[in-house]
């Protein structure tokens, strides 16, 4: 008989220990069967396998006035059982009744290697293990559940099948590894659920599954039950489509709202598979780059503040829809790179803030575990069970989805432990310095990871400091050496582009530098070049209001921006909306303004962003060596007064490209330039052409002639067009 004690604690909801109670236990006294079930009137035990099928033993009693039902069994060996359950029906009368299998009856989920690996945070795919997996036990189909919460009293799955009370199916505790278990018969793909845990205050918090694969649209935060997808391997052109002698040409992109249906409805997963894919394989670019798709409560966040990493946002589809969209872009000869962010997460209630109780998933203090910039809080990345989490998402996108990469967020507030803080406000190191050397350690662990069970897969980090090594592999003990990311965005680079111009071009010959400078460094990291989201927001302005002058300057301006960006060296990345030069500044709540292609000016940036792309390439001296200093040259960078920079872009077979940018808004006629080859060289693109709304100048470039300059036996004498960027190539090379 169960005790009192067990009773009392069983109606509260509080027993830490369920599995010794209910189900089937063999005792000296005899086999006895425990349930709980709150509001039925009556509970009969069946023997499941009789051999005419299920047969009732007998009926459950009530024990005193509670909701537990026991009976004895007498001197019988186990069983497979069932249980039939009887409640009043909707009149208050009649019964209905139903035949389950019971959750207690079960055998524990984890094995001991997986728990074993996951008490020590060394699993490389938890999510395997961890959340809720569809699957079939002793026969009986139903739903695994698995959550890692080490500090609680109690949890329980709750949801619509149990009327959300955490008091009916209560978990069991794998006390080696943290880990709550309980499988659920009869439940399947689409049920909603929670974790309703009680907490050693003697709080209870209800919380959405960290793993959780599937979540509803917001402002509703249950997690859905759905199956993992298989994995996929990465094909070797992907992989291939990635290295560092490939052209990479990033179209970064919020789905919400590059284009709406009807000015206000999002489009789905497929819908967007049908038209941004085809228009992004159009424009000539190779991969998508997606804003944070994991499911996130606030819109406008832009995905950046994740409360369900593992599930793709509902606002789109289901995750089969997000399938359908990764599969539709590698149709169409496209990499899929995912926004990640694992720097920081929000404090929503039903999220990873104080999961158990305790600060589980980040610092407890506020020094070590808030941000200030963004109101979020840190992951405690010397935590191996919380590294292991992150990891293990990692590879479940690049898995499971077949993405491409990951460009991962906001490095560089990981870096540093006093990023964005004042003096008294951060902690230091364990030597006394401001690197924070357990995400150090979490980005090496990452990119090894990624490195060897994904070969192929490309990872980038947005780091805005001068932190040495980031794309640098990291050593073998993964203590040392760099991070191990495969790019790094050029935040210098972006920054002084801009700022210069910015600039009114009578001033530029003051800042020449800003452009020169960025040679210093370009190839001290393998840099991607990124005019993204964060650079068209919070009052910046777009591209187009920054470039100076009247109309016509600046639609130039932007024009021989982009062609500067395209000849120098590095991946390139061009965030939604600039290729049809917006004049306004991104608003993630509208769409993209479609219409300003009526206007030839805004169709012609749009026309050379494509045309760059496609000599981008189909020109491999502007891609093959885009991280080796050996793939440029300056033909001439001291030229400050007329504000013309020049120089040679080149690739291991020996074929050459030569860039010219004329950033003042006067023409140069009989400008001259040492070329490394004799022969015919003809314009491959001239920003300043009439089909992109210029002026149509062109350069005249012919024949190179034997006059010696800038260190070459031959040159090339050019008119060069008014603020513009000219591109030349051998007519052999065609």
């Amino acid at each position: 008989m169960p005790t009192p004690q067990d009773i009392a604690l069983l109606q509260q909801g509080r027993h830490p220990d369920p599995f010794a109670v209910l189900g089937m236990h063999q005792t000296p006294s005899g086999l006895w069967v425990h349930a709980f079930f709150p509001g039925v009137l009556a509970v009969d035990l069946l023997h499941a396998q009789a051999p005419h099928g299920s047969e009732a033993v007998g009926s459950l009693q009530r024990q005193g006035a509670s909701d537990v039902f026991a009976l004895c069994c007498g001197a019988r060996d186990r069983f497979d059982y069932r249980l039939r359950v009887r409640w009043a029906g909707p009149d208050g009368q009649a019964a209905q009744e139903a035949v389950l299998d019971d959750p207690y009856r079960f055998p524990p989920l984890l094995g001991d290697t997986d728990a074993w690996l996951l008490a020590e945070g060394k699993h490389r795919r938890p999510f395997e293990c961890l959340g809720a997996h569809p699957r079939s036990l002793l026969g009986v189909p139903g739903v695994a559940f698995a959550v890692w919460a080490p500090n609680a009293q109690r949890v329980s799955v709750v949801g619509d099948f149990n009327q959300w009370d955490g008091r009916r199916h209560p978990m069991r505790l794998r006390r080696e590894c943290g880990i709550w278990e309980l499988f659920l018969p009869g439940l399947a793909e689409g049920a909603l659920y929670k974790f309703e845990i009680l907490t050693p205050q003697g709080e209870l918090l209800l919380k959405a599954d960290p793993y959780g694969l599937r979540a509803e649209l917001r402002p509703r935060t249950a997690s859905v039950v759905q199956a993992l997808p298989a994995a996929r391997p990465l094909a070797p052109e992907r992989a291939r489509a990635n290295g560092f002698d490939q052209p990479i040409s990033v179209y970064e992109v919020h789905l919400g709202s590059w284009r709406q249906q009807d000015g206000w409805r999002w489009l789905s997963y497929r819908e967007l598979a049908d038209t941004l894919v085809p228009y992004a394989r159009d424009m000539g670019f190779t991969h998508l780059e997606l804003l944070p798709i994991s499911e996130h409560p606030f819109d406008g966040s832009w995905g950046y503040q994740p409360v369900g990493l593992f599930a793709p946002t509902a606002r789109h589809g289901s995750p089969e829809d997000f399938l359908h969209f990764v599969d539709a872009a590698h149709a169409a000869g496209l990499g899929v790179i995912l926004d990640w962010v694992p720097a920081h997460f929000p404090s929503d209630s039903h999220g990873l803030a104080r999961f158990d109780g305790s600060h589980l998933y980040e610092h407890a203090d506020p020094r070590e575990g808030f941000h200030q910039d963004w109101n979020t809080l840190i992951y405690n990345f010397g935590r191996n069970e919380v590294c292991n989490y992150l990891v293990g998402n990692a590879l479940y996108w690049l898995e499971r989805f077949g993405v491409d990469g990951l460009r991962v967020d906001a490095v560089a507030s990981m870096l540093y432990r006093d990023y964005s803080r004042a003096e008294g406000q951060w902690l230091p190191n364990r030597h006394g310095g401001r690197e924070n050397l357990e995400a150090m350690a979490f980005l090496r662990r990452l990119n090894h990871t990624v490195g060897t069970e994904r070969p192929g897969a490309l990872m980038v980090a947005e780091e805005s400091t001068a932190f040495p090594g980031v794309s640098r592999p990291p050593s073998d003990d993964l203590q040392g050496g760099g991070l191990g990311f495969h790019e790094k965005w050029n935040m210098g680079w972006m920054n002084d582009s801009l700022r210069y111009f910015s600039r009114d071009p009578v001033h530029r010959s003051h800042h020449h530098h800003e452009l020169s400078f960025g040679l210093v460094y370009a190839f001290s990291e393998n840099f991607v070049l990124p005019l993204s989201h964060d650079e068209v927001v919070h009052g910046k302005g777009s591209l187009l209001a920054r470039m100076p002058g009247d109309d016509w300057q600046r639609f130039a301006g932007l024009r021989s921006l982009y062609g500067y960006m395209w000849g120098f060296p590095g991946k390139k990345l061009l965030f939604m909306g600039g290729e049809l030069a917006q004049p306004g500044e991104w608003q993630a709540q509208g769409s993209l303004p479609w219409h300003l292609l009526d206007d030839a000016r805004h169709a012609g940036v749009q026309r050379l962003v494509r045309d760059l792309n496609r000599v981008y390439r189909g020109h491999p001296a502007l891609h093959a060596w885009d991280h080796d200093a050996r793939g440029f040259e300056w033909i001439a960078h001291d030229d400050a007064g007329q504000s013309v920079l020049s120089w040679l872009r080149r690739d291991e077979q020996g074929h050459w490209v030569a860039v010219v940018c004329n950033l003042t808004p006067v023409p140069r006629p009989a400008y001259r330039i040492g070329v490394p080859l004799a022969g015919t060289w003809r314009e491959i693109i001239n920003t300043d052409a009439g089909v992109y709304g210029g002026s149509g100048v062109h350069t005249g470039v012919g024949a190179a002639e034997a006059i010696p300059a800038h260190g070459q036996a031959q040159s090339l004498q050019l008119h060069l067009p008014p603020l513009a960027c000219v591109m030349l190539a051998p007519a052999a090379e065609d």
